[in-house]
């Protein structure tokens, strides 16, 4: 080959090499055999956690150069960090109250509910005090902690209350159910009112009581990916996931109920 032709092949080369991206964590695009190295960082509200822990890992192990961070709270503290401009990829509330001024803002992109859940009264173990309807939560001498009512689990608690025609004023009002089971496994309360998951990821905490009227009072949980997130693509794998035959088979070994 003469060396004009040589040059020619080379400067092609060169221009191809220079077209082609190096490897798919340049574009943040999925590689073919997986998402491209991120790090997704994902807001999910308290009561989601040994479940969304789960389901973290797993879109770990299908993507092994994602890296999942979980950040639980109340789903109401979440919203306001959100709004705020905090650097969350998806939202995962406990309810579509908190979620929805987020989407009106165009915060979020379009919700799809994934679980249910129902409340239990939660007590020490062994129910010393003999703790059994919503009524005794009232009772004289025994101390009871609530969520707030800005708190998914707070607002059904309400609604279960009134219901039952129970007027109560707590000990304290937890921004989040977990400070509620941590309260009543700690001793500083006799009991509260946690999410049915919550009785289930703790049992040599606390024991759970099923209150009458406690199926008329259903959690739905909304997720969504947000709006501005620099890992759409993962973000939309892990929506993805969690309404999956396996994400909700992962949802329903927790006590989740179907959506």
């Amino acid at each position: 080959m003469t060396r004009p032709a040589l040059a020619a092949l080379a400067v092609l080369a060169l221009a191809l090499t220079g077209c082609a991206p190096s490897n798919a964590s340049d574009t943040g695009r999925p590689s073919a055999s997986g998402l491209a190295p991120q790090t997704l960082s994902v807001y999910a509200a308290a009561s989601l956690t040994g479940a969304f822990d789960e389901l973290a890992t797993l879109l770990e192990d299908q993507n092994p150069a994602v890296d999942v961070q979980v950040t639980y709270d109340g789903s109401s503290t979440l919203a306001t960090q959100i709004a705020a401009g905090a650097p969350a990829d998806v939202f995962a509330s406990a309810d579509q109250k908190n979620l929805q001024p987020l989407a009106d803002d165009a915060l979020v992109g379009p919700a799809t509910v994934f679980a249910g859940n129902t409340l239990r009264i939660a007590v020490a173990p062994g129910n010393p005090l003999q703790i059994e309807t919503l009524q005794d939560l009232a009772r004289p001498g025994v101390i009871t902690v609530l969520c707030a009512a800005q708190v998914p689990c707070g607002a059904a608690s309400a609604s279960l209350l009134a219901n039952a025609g129970v007027s109560l004023t707590p000990a304290s009002e937890e921004q989040n159910v977990t400070a509620v089971v941590t309260k009543i496994a700690g001793g500083e309360a006799d009991a509260g009112l946690v999410y049915a998951t919550d009785v289930a990821a703790n049992p040599d905490r606390i024991q759970g009581v099923t209150p009458a009227g406690a199926d008329a009072v259903v959690g739905h949980y909304p997720i969504a990916v947000v709006a501005d997130s620099a890992h759409a693509a993962a973000a939309q794998a892990f929506v993805d996931l969690v309404l999956s035959p396996a994400g909700q088979a992962v949802l329903a070994a927790h006590g989740f109920l179907a959506p």
